[in-house]
């Protein structure tokens, strides 16, 4: 498909709809993070590079006070692999609709996905299961999600050093970050993630080289995990009776698939 036929498409334009609600936050969270690239003393065209190259607002803040104290290597590279840890879990479920698509194409929205992008993809399209309107939709939540944060974050790379700390965007970027928190905290297990990370991040405070960032990560990671195994265990699957001579319906065997149900088909006897 094109770029002038994707542009047609209703669910380009629904895609495109469903992100200017946060727009405005990614917006400021970029401009911050653009502002605070340069202020700890990374060079301008290296702070354009990392902003169009990383495109992880949450991963370059995190590791900037790594680069400003001189931590190491490998704890830089550790802390932006931890923070962007949840993206393999977003994988797992782009998986589940884009898996025909080709190696190429698969790569190029792993690039431009995001958290509320899979946020409101999810809302959009609940049952895992590939849709014609589903990369037209992508594509217009990414666009409007990628020019959010890309234009401000270039916008305070380049006006940064007339950017004075009295206007206090750092507190703006604080704002920003609990706006975009808010719209991805839709279940139990979200919330209590979220609620074991503040906790051990403010519990481990005192460690050395920002190294309560990655308690907190893997803190929630744990939390999250443990609740969705006792979630699982809670889960009773539905047993159905399938006939010996029919198969099972197209619907049926996605709820199979999803562990929603158990089939237990006739026996025939002579």
């Amino acid at each position: 498909m094109n770029a002038a036929a994707l542009l047609r498409q209703p669910a380009f334009r629904q895609g495109v709809t469903d992100m200017l609600g946060t727009g405005l936050g990614v917006g400021a969270w970029g401009l911050v993070t653009g502002v605070a690239m340069v202020k700890t003393g990374m060079p301008v065209a290296l702070a354009l590079l990392m902003s169009l190259l990383v495109y992880a607002g949450s991963a370059q803040l995190a590791v900037l006070p790594l680069l400003a104290v001189g931590a190491p290597l490998w704890v830089v590279w550790l802390t932006a692999a931890c923070v962007n840890l949840r993206f393999v879990i977003f994988s797992n479920m782009w998986r589940s609709y884009f898996a025909p698509l080709p190696l190429r194409q698969r790569l190029t929205l792993g690039y431009f996905s995001g958290d509320v992008i899979f946020v409101a993809f999810l809302k959009r399209y609940p049952k895992p299961q590939p849709e014609p309107s589903q990369v037209p939709y992508f594509w217009g939540a990414a666009s409007v999600n990628w020019l959010a944060w890309q234009v401000p974050s270039i916008a305070g790379i380049l006006l940064a050093n007339w950017v004075p700390l009295s206007w206090g965007l750092g507190f703006a970027g604080v704002l920003a970050l609990l706006g975009v928190l808010l719209s991805l905290l839709f279940d139990r297990a979200t919330w209590l993630a979220t609620g074991v990370a503040a906790t051990a991040a403010i519990a481990a405070f005192a460690l050395p080289l920002k190294l309560n960032i990655l308690v907190a990560i893997a803190a929630a990671i744990a939390a999250g995990l443990l609740m969705e195994a006792v979630d699982r265990r809670r889960h009773h699957p539905e047993v159905v009776l399938v006939p010996a001579d029919s198969a099972l319906p197209e619907d049926e065997l996605q709820r199979v698939a999803a562990g929603d149900e158990v089939p237990l088909r006739e026996e025939r006897h002579p």
